[in-house]
């Protein structure tokens, strides 16, 4: 164990337009370059493009989005006797949501619509169908838990 000091959780500040912290936080990550005005004008464009295709709150659809991306379980690998198991173990909700936004900002970067913004939109409307790429991760993630629970009792 290191004796060190466990880093401090920062306290993220809400958004200006939702007043919501998971949409800082999707915002944050989706930053390049420390752009985040770009980055927030892609996000605000992509949910606006969400809410006329679906006529639903773009807030709401992306809230739905993100839970269902979120995985539950995803395997460690734990040396065990000279050989490494795939140890299936429970993810932390910090954890879900970031692998969740992680995930969703990745399989919109490699979508093939012209802008960004499209991108996005596109993705947060399959997730939001349990559909598409992100959703294929986070059940591949949970095949492979599931496929390797032989191994849970190596478990940590």
């Amino acid at each position: 164990m290191s004796r060190r000091k466990m880093a401090e959780r920062r306290e993220i500040l809400p958004d200006s337009r939702y007043q919501s912290t998971l949409v800082s936080k999707f915002i944050n990550s989706m930053l390049r370059c420390g752009k985040k005005s770009k980055a927030e004008n892609i996000f605000y464009k992509s949910l606006a493009l969400v809410e006329g295709k679906t006529g639903q709150p773009g807030l709401n659809v992306f809230k739905q989005a993100v839970n269902n991306a979120k995985p539950a379980l995803e395997v460690k690998s734990r040396r065990v006797g000279g050989a490494t198991y795939q140890v299936p173990v429970e993810v932390r909700p910090e954890r879900r949501t970031a692998l969740a936004i992680r995930w969703l900002i990745g399989f919109a970067r490699g979508r093939n619509e012209k802008t960004m913004y499209e991108r996005l939109a596109a993705e947060i409307l399959a997730c939001y169908r349990n559909e598409g790429s992100t959703i294929k991760r986070k059940e591949d993630t949970h095949r492979m838990a599931e496929a390797n629970r032989a191994f849970a009792h190596y478990r940590w």
